[in-house]
Protein backbone atom coordinates (compact mmCIF):
# COMPACT_ATOMS: atom_id res chain seq x y z
CA UNK A 1 0.00 0.00 0.00
CA UNK A 2 2.82 2.40 0.87
CA UNK A 3 4.33 2.07 -2.61
CA UNK A 4 1.09 3.32 -4.15
CA UNK A 5 0.68 6.28 -1.80
CA UNK A 6 4.29 7.46 -2.06
CA UNK A 7 4.01 8.25 -5.79
CA UNK A 8 2.35 11.59 -6.65
CA UNK A 9 -0.45 11.84 -9.19
CA UNK A 10 0.74 14.01 -12.10
CA UNK A 11 -1.06 17.31 -12.67
CA UNK A 12 -2.40 16.97 -16.21
CA UNK A 13 -4.44 19.19 -18.55
CA UNK A 14 -7.78 18.20 -20.02
CA UNK A 15 -7.58 15.70 -22.85
CA UNK A 16 -7.63 16.67 -26.51
CA UNK A 17 -10.14 15.16 -28.93
CA UNK A 18 -8.85 11.94 -30.51
CA UNK A 19 -10.54 10.57 -33.60
CA UNK A 20 -8.57 7.53 -34.79
CA UNK A 21 -10.39 4.22 -34.45
CA UNK A 22 -9.70 0.50 -34.86
CA UNK A 23 -12.85 -1.04 -33.44
CA UNK A 24 -12.85 -4.60 -32.15
CA UNK A 25 -15.70 -7.01 -31.51
CA UNK A 26 -15.97 -7.20 -27.73
CA UNK A 27 -19.15 -8.05 -25.81
CA UNK A 28 -20.54 -6.27 -22.80
CA UNK A 29 -20.03 -8.41 -19.69
CA UNK A 30 -22.07 -8.02 -16.54
CA UNK A 31 -20.05 -7.33 -13.39
CA UNK A 32 -21.26 -9.17 -10.31
CA UNK A 33 -20.52 -8.33 -6.70
CA UNK A 34 -17.73 -10.15 -4.89
CA UNK A 35 -15.56 -9.75 -1.83
CA UNK A 36 -13.53 -7.12 -3.69
CA UNK A 37 -16.28 -5.46 -5.77
CA UNK A 38 -19.35 -3.70 -4.38
CA UNK A 39 -21.88 -2.31 -6.89
CA UNK A 40 -23.89 0.83 -6.11
CA UNK A 41 -25.03 2.15 -9.48
CA UNK A 42 -25.83 5.77 -8.69
CA UNK A 43 -28.13 7.06 -11.40
CA UNK A 44 -31.12 4.85 -10.56
CA UNK A 45 -30.63 5.87 -6.90
CA UNK A 46 -30.55 9.55 -7.91
CA UNK A 47 -33.83 9.19 -9.75
CA UNK A 48 -32.72 9.30 -13.38
CA UNK A 49 -35.37 7.47 -15.37
CA UNK A 50 -32.86 5.99 -17.83
CA UNK A 51 -30.41 4.84 -15.17
CA UNK A 52 -29.16 1.25 -15.54
CA UNK A 53 -29.17 -0.81 -12.33
CA UNK A 54 -26.94 -3.54 -13.72
CA UNK A 55 -23.20 -3.02 -14.18
CA UNK A 56 -21.77 -3.76 -17.63
CA UNK A 57 -18.23 -3.40 -19.02
CA UNK A 58 -16.50 -4.61 -22.17
CA UNK A 59 -14.91 -8.01 -21.67
CA UNK A 60 -11.32 -6.69 -21.59
CA UNK A 61 -12.26 -3.94 -19.13
CA UNK A 62 -14.04 -6.46 -16.92
CA UNK A 63 -10.87 -8.58 -16.82
CA UNK A 64 -8.73 -5.54 -16.01
CA UNK A 65 -11.06 -4.60 -13.14
CA UNK A 66 -10.66 -8.10 -11.68
CA UNK A 67 -6.88 -7.72 -11.95
CA UNK A 68 -7.03 -4.35 -10.17
CA UNK A 69 -9.21 -5.83 -7.42
CA UNK A 70 -6.56 -8.46 -6.74
CA UNK A 71 -4.07 -5.66 -5.98
CA UNK A 72 -6.24 -4.03 -3.30
CA UNK A 73 -4.90 -4.13 0.26
CA UNK A 74 -6.44 -6.68 2.61
CA UNK A 75 -9.93 -5.65 3.66
CA UNK A 76 -10.41 -3.05 0.90
CA UNK A 77 -12.82 -3.24 -2.00
CA UNK A 78 -13.97 -1.21 -4.99
CA UNK A 79 -17.38 0.44 -4.98
CA UNK A 80 -18.65 0.93 -8.52
CA UNK A 81 -20.88 3.95 -9.09
CA UNK A 82 -21.31 3.79 -12.86
CA UNK A 83 -20.09 1.82 -15.87
CA UNK A 84 -21.82 1.35 -19.24
CA UNK A 85 -24.58 3.91 -19.82
CA UNK A 86 -27.39 3.81 -22.34
CA UNK A 87 -27.35 6.80 -24.67
CA UNK A 88 -30.70 7.94 -23.29
CA UNK A 89 -29.10 8.32 -19.85
CA UNK A 90 -26.23 10.36 -21.31
CA UNK A 91 -28.78 12.74 -22.82
CA UNK A 92 -30.66 12.94 -19.53
CA UNK A 93 -27.48 13.68 -17.56
CA UNK A 94 -26.34 16.41 -19.93
CA UNK A 95 -29.65 18.23 -19.72
CA UNK A 96 -29.91 17.83 -15.94
CA UNK A 97 -26.36 18.83 -15.09
CA UNK A 98 -25.80 21.63 -17.61
CA UNK A 99 -27.81 24.24 -15.70
CA UNK A 100 -26.03 23.34 -12.44
CA UNK A 101 -22.58 23.67 -14.02
CA UNK A 102 -23.45 27.00 -15.66
CA UNK A 103 -24.53 28.38 -12.27
CA UNK A 104 -21.60 26.91 -10.32
CA UNK A 105 -18.92 28.26 -12.68
CA UNK A 106 -20.74 31.46 -13.72
CA UNK A 107 -20.86 30.62 -17.42
CA UNK A 108 -23.94 32.71 -18.18
CA UNK A 109 -22.09 35.13 -20.47
CA UNK A 110 -20.45 32.41 -22.57
CA UNK A 111 -21.77 31.37 -25.96
CA UNK A 112 -23.64 28.06 -26.11
CA UNK A 113 -20.66 26.48 -27.87
CA UNK A 114 -18.28 27.66 -25.14
CA UNK A 115 -20.68 26.46 -22.45
CA UNK A 116 -20.91 23.01 -24.00
CA UNK A 117 -17.13 22.78 -24.25
CA UNK A 118 -16.78 23.63 -20.55
CA UNK A 119 -19.65 21.37 -19.46
CA UNK A 120 -17.97 18.55 -21.38
CA UNK A 121 -15.24 18.47 -18.73
CA UNK A 122 -17.85 17.07 -16.33
CA UNK A 123 -20.43 15.32 -18.50
CA UNK A 124 -19.98 14.33 -22.14
CA UNK A 125 -22.09 16.02 -24.77
CA UNK A 126 -24.52 13.36 -26.06
CA UNK A 127 -23.58 13.56 -29.73
CA UNK A 128 -25.20 10.50 -31.37
CA UNK A 129 -22.10 9.32 -33.21
CA UNK A 130 -21.21 5.69 -32.52
CA UNK A 131 -17.69 6.24 -33.90
CA UNK A 132 -16.90 9.10 -31.46
CA UNK A 133 -19.34 8.31 -28.65
CA UNK A 134 -19.55 9.53 -25.04
CA UNK A 135 -17.08 7.40 -23.08
CA UNK A 136 -19.57 5.61 -20.84
CA UNK A 137 -21.68 4.46 -23.78
CA UNK A 138 -18.74 2.35 -24.98
CA UNK A 139 -18.55 0.12 -21.91
CA UNK A 140 -14.90 1.14 -21.58
CA UNK A 141 -15.34 3.66 -18.74
CA UNK A 142 -15.97 3.02 -15.06
CA UNK A 143 -16.62 5.33 -12.10
CA UNK A 144 -15.57 3.92 -8.75
CA UNK A 145 -14.10 4.58 -5.32
CA UNK A 146 -12.52 2.58 -2.50
CA UNK A 147 -14.13 1.15 0.62
CA UNK A 148 -11.94 0.47 3.63
CA UNK A 149 -11.94 -2.42 6.13
CA UNK A 150 -14.51 -0.54 8.24
CA UNK A 151 -17.03 -0.72 5.39
CA UNK A 152 -16.93 3.03 4.76
CA UNK A 153 -15.90 4.83 1.58
CA UNK A 154 -12.46 6.40 1.84
CA UNK A 155 -12.39 10.19 2.10
CA UNK A 156 -11.66 11.57 -1.38
CA UNK A 157 -12.27 15.29 -0.85
CA UNK A 158 -15.50 15.56 -2.82
CA UNK A 159 -18.29 13.31 -3.94
CA UNK A 160 -19.23 11.62 -7.17
CA UNK A 161 -20.41 14.02 -9.88
CA UNK A 162 -19.52 17.09 -7.81
CA UNK A 163 -19.02 20.30 -9.80
CA UNK A 164 -15.88 21.84 -8.34
CA UNK A 165 -12.16 22.02 -9.08
CA UNK A 166 -11.68 19.46 -6.29
CA UNK A 167 -12.89 16.75 -8.66
CA UNK A 168 -9.62 17.03 -10.61
CA UNK A 169 -7.64 13.90 -9.83
CA UNK A 170 -4.44 15.74 -8.91
CA UNK A 171 -6.09 18.61 -7.01
CA UNK A 172 -4.75 17.42 -3.65
CA UNK A 173 -1.23 17.32 -5.10
CA UNK A 174 -1.29 21.12 -5.53
CA UNK A 175 -0.38 23.98 -3.22
CA UNK A 176 -3.98 25.16 -3.41
CA UNK A 177 -5.06 22.08 -1.42
CA UNK A 178 -2.24 22.12 1.12
CA UNK A 179 -4.16 23.93 3.88
CA UNK A 180 -7.43 22.05 3.53
CA UNK A 181 -8.60 19.64 6.26
CA UNK A 182 -7.27 16.07 5.85
CA UNK A 183 -5.43 17.07 2.65
CA UNK A 184 -2.64 14.51 3.11
CA UNK A 185 -5.10 11.70 3.87
CA UNK A 186 -7.23 12.54 0.83
CA UNK A 187 -4.13 12.82 -1.36
CA UNK A 188 -2.97 9.36 -0.30
CA UNK A 189 -6.42 7.83 -0.79
CA UNK A 190 -6.58 9.20 -4.31
CA UNK A 191 -3.06 7.96 -5.01
CA UNK A 192 -4.02 4.47 -3.88
CA UNK A 193 -7.01 4.31 -6.24
CA UNK A 194 -5.16 5.98 -9.11
CA UNK A 195 -2.05 3.80 -9.09
CA UNK A 196 -3.89 0.52 -8.62
CA UNK A 197 -6.10 1.30 -11.60
CA UNK A 198 -3.23 2.49 -13.81
CA UNK A 199 -1.17 -0.57 -12.89
CA UNK A 200 -4.03 -2.73 -14.24
CA UNK A 201 -3.95 -0.87 -17.58
CA UNK A 202 -6.54 1.87 -17.14
CA UNK A 203 -6.08 5.56 -17.82
CA UNK A 204 -7.70 8.33 -15.79
CA UNK A 205 -9.76 11.33 -16.84
CA UNK A 206 -7.82 14.26 -15.30
CA UNK A 207 -10.98 16.18 -14.39
CA UNK A 208 -12.56 13.31 -12.38
CA UNK A 209 -10.68 11.35 -9.71
CA UNK A 210 -13.25 8.50 -9.88
CA UNK A 211 -13.27 8.00 -13.68
CA UNK A 212 -11.05 5.36 -15.31
CA UNK A 213 -11.18 3.86 -18.78
CA UNK A 214 -9.75 1.63 -21.45
CA UNK A 215 -10.38 1.43 -25.17
CA UNK A 216 -12.46 4.58 -25.58
CA UNK A 217 -11.49 7.93 -27.13
CA UNK A 218 -10.20 9.37 -23.83
CA UNK A 219 -7.91 6.38 -23.35
CA UNK A 220 -6.78 6.89 -26.95
CA UNK A 221 -5.84 10.50 -26.25
CA UNK A 222 -3.60 9.40 -23.37
CA UNK A 223 -1.87 6.41 -24.98
CA UNK A 224 -1.94 7.68 -28.59
CA UNK A 225 -3.58 4.55 -29.97
CA UNK A 226 -6.81 4.20 -31.96
CA UNK A 227 -10.02 3.71 -29.97
CA UNK A 228 -11.08 0.07 -29.65
CA UNK A 229 -14.74 0.51 -28.70
CA UNK A 230 -17.59 2.13 -30.55
CA UNK A 231 -20.78 3.29 -28.88
CA UNK A 232 -23.36 0.80 -27.65
CA UNK A 233 -26.36 3.04 -27.23
CA UNK A 234 -28.82 0.47 -25.87
CA UNK A 235 -28.93 -3.18 -24.91
CA UNK A 236 -30.26 -5.65 -27.46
Amino acid sequence: MASYTETPIPVLPDLEQYTKTAFIDSPLTEVKESEKIDIRMQYPVLGFKNGEQRCFLRREVYEMLQKAAESLPEGYCFRIWDAWRPFALQEELFVSYSAKIIREFHLENMSEEEQHRFIGKFVANPIPDRTLPPAHTTGGAIDLTLVGPDGKELEMGCGFDAFTDKTRTAFFETEEAAGLPDAALIRDNRRLLYHIMLEAGFTNLPSEWWHFEYGDKNWSAVVDRPALYNGIFELD
